[in-house]
């Protein structure tokens, strides 16, 4: 079950000004945005970077775990704001595409897993990360040693019983690459493996308690983008999702937007 907490929940107004710093001009935007704009539909990204607009403040030290070559890969203007606003931002990531990344002022090639933050930091964010990981317990050991006390781990992540990883689970990881192409227009280095152990409300909440966390929100977030690279098919999409939601029901594709506080008094685990 879903918990949320106003501290949490980004504002309209924050929404508003992520959207305003990806589109600018909607008038000169593409038909995606105003399309988007017409539903009155904010975007699992969009609901992400406004909440990182609302945590990431003066002076903190903020680690974004397996990062690539974008803070937010639709917004780079905001990943530009954010990493003028800290004292410090790392990156880490052991793929090459690290190096890529403009944004970050440290750079760690090396996985989470391995990765010793001497409680450093008072934020940790996990962008489209959680699915790929195949050793939960070894990350949140490197959370939990990476965070001060108090300090925030935001998870944000597909649900795995949504359609598309439901797909992605039982497919040849080639076909990932050509489904990727066909629907979003990425590049095969940006696809990897997935292994869908730390995806769902549940299952997070249970790991993050284990190891010394507390759950500050999980909220379910509505993803109408799977045919967002075709006019027909996001409206097609957004139609549908209209019409579940005038019936009080979600859309069967949808992420998971998580916060998790690292308990001041717990040292749970930090030695395993």
């Amino acid at each position: 079950m879903a918990t949320s907490s106003p501290d949490f929940e980004p504002t309209a107004a924050a929404l508003e000004r992520v959207f305003g710093l990806k589109v600018k001009d909607l008038a000169k935007a593409g038909w995606g945005p105003r399309i988007a704009r017409r539903f009155d539909y904010y975007t699992p990204d969009d609901h992400y970077e406004a909440l990182m607009l609302r945590l990431v403040s003066d002076g903190m030290a903020w680690l974004d775990v397996g990062c690539g070559r974008a803070i937010f890969p639709s917004n780079p203007d905001l990943a530009r704001l954010l990493a003028n606003r800290v004292r410090v931002l790392v990156g880490i990531d052991p793929d090459e595409t690290l190096e890529e990344n403009e944004f970050v002022h440290e750079r760690v090639r090396m996985p989470i897993e391995t990765f010793d933050g001497q409680q450093r930091f008072d934020l940790v964010s996990l962008r489209m990360v959680a699915e790929h990981v195949t050793d939960p317990d070894a990350v949140l050991t490197s959370l939990a040693r990476a965070l001060k006390p108090g300090g925030l781990a935001v998870i944000y992540t597909v649900n795995r019983l949504s359609p598309v990883p439901l797909i992605t689970r039982f497919t040849p990881f080639a076909f990932h690459h050509f489904a990727k192409r066909v629907l979003w227009g990425t590049q095969p280095k940006d696809t990897f493996p997935t292994a869908f152990r730390m995806n769902s409300p549940r299952r997070l909440r249970t790991l993050f308690h284990q190891h010394g966390f507390s759950e500050a929100s999980c909220v379910r977030l509505d993803d109408c983008r799977t045919l967002s690279g075709f006019r027909l098919g996001f409206t097609m999409e957004l139609l549908a999702w209209r019409g579940l939601r005038a019936a009080g029901l979600g859309y069967p594709e949808a992420c998971l937007l998580s916060v998790y506080r690292r308990k001041a008094s717990s040292r749970a685990r930090l030695s395993a």
